[in-house]
C-alpha cells in the first residue's frame, strides 16, 4: 500500500472533507526567479523548490520556539498547501526583502517563506503571477538512481505546469522528511538536502505507487483531478525500509 505521513483519515494530503478544513487555512509560499534573459531549467527549478521546502523545515526558526514555528505548526495542522509564484527584476528584489530563505542551484533561484494565511498574502507576493509558469530542460536530465541518493519520481501520465510540478516536488520532499528517522534527517541536512526529480518510467509507476514509499495525492485545487498520485518520494533510507522481508 502507499505511504501517507499520517493515517488516511488524518492525512494533510487527504481529499475528503475534514473538520480542520473549517479552520483558517495556511499556505507555504515559494517564489521562483524567472528572468526573461535567463530562465532556469525545468528540472533544476523542481529540484531547487523541493530543497527549499526541506531547508525551511530543517531551519531552527521553524522548530521548537523558533520565530516561524507557530506558523509552521498552523500550516501542518491542515492541508499542506504550497503555492509557487514567479518574479523578475524589481519584483524579485522586493520578494527577497521579505523574511525567508533563498535556495540556489546551477540555474535556479527559489525563495521560500514561512507559512502565511491563505487570505493574508503580503502585497509584495500577492501581485506576483501564479499560473502559466512554463520551463524547459535544454538537455534531458541524466538518469537518477535511488541507490545514489533521494529521487522524487513524477507521475509520467500527468501533464503539470512547472509551477504545479515544483509544488508537488516540494510535497514529496516533505513526506520523505516526515518519514525519515532523525539520524537520516541529519545526514540529509549535512548533505545539503541533495535530491533528484525525475519523471518515472510509465512501466515502473505502478510498482512505485505500491512500494510502501511516500506517495503524494493531490487535493485537486488546480490543474489535476483530486486524489491523483503525483509524486513518489524515494529516499535510500526509506527504500531499504520499504523492501519486503524474505
Amino acid at each position: 500500500m502507499s505511504h501517507d505521513p499520517a493515517p488516511a483519515s488524518d492525512s494533510p494530503f487527504r481529499t475528503e472533507p475534514d473538520p480542520r478544513d473549517e479552520a483558517r487555512q495556511f499556505v507555504l509560499p515559494l517564489v521562483v526567479r524567472l528572468e526573461r534573459s535567463a530562465p532556469p531549467a525545468r528540472t533544476d527549478a523542481l529540484e531547487t523548490a523541493a530543497r527549499a521546502v526541506l531547508v525551511l523545515l530543517g531551519d531552527e526558526r521553524a522548530q521548537g520556539d523558533g520565530e516561524w514555528a507557530e506558523a509552521v505548526r498552523n500550516w501542518e495542522d491542515a492541508r499542506i498547501r504550497k503555492v509557487v509564484r514567479r518574479a523578475r527584476g524589481a519584483e524579485w528584489r522586493r520578494a527577497e526583502a521579505l523574511p525567508g530563505i533563498t535556495v540556489t542551484s546551477k540555474s535556479a533561484e527559489v525563495r521560500v517563506y514561512p507559512p502565511i494565511p491563505l487570505d493574508g498574502w503580503p502585497k509584495e507576493l500577492a501581485k506576483l503571477q501564479v499560473s502559466g509558469t512554463e520551463l524547459d530542460d535544454p538537455e534531458p536530465p541524466v538518469p537518477a538512481h535511488p541507490a545514489d541518493g533521494p529521487v522524487l519520481w513524477l507521475n509520467p501520465d500527468l501533464d503539470m505546469s512547472a509551477g504545479k510540478a515544483m509544488a508537488q516536488a516540494g510535497h514529496g520532499a516533505q513526506l520523505a522528511w516526515w518519514a525519515l528517522p532523525e539520524p537520516a534527517r541529519t545526514a540529509w541536512r549535512d548533505a545539503g538536502y541533495a535530491l533528484a526529480v525525475r519523471t518515472a518510467d510509465p512501466s515502473d509507476w505502478p510498482r512505485l505507487t505500491t512500494s510502501g514509499l511516500p506517495v503524494v495525492r493531490d487535493a485537486g485545487f488546480t490543474e489535476i483531478a483530486p486524489g491523483s498520485c503525483t509524486v513518489v518520494a524515494d529516499h535510500p533510507a526509506l527504500h531499504r525500509a520499504a523492501r519486503p522481508a524474505h
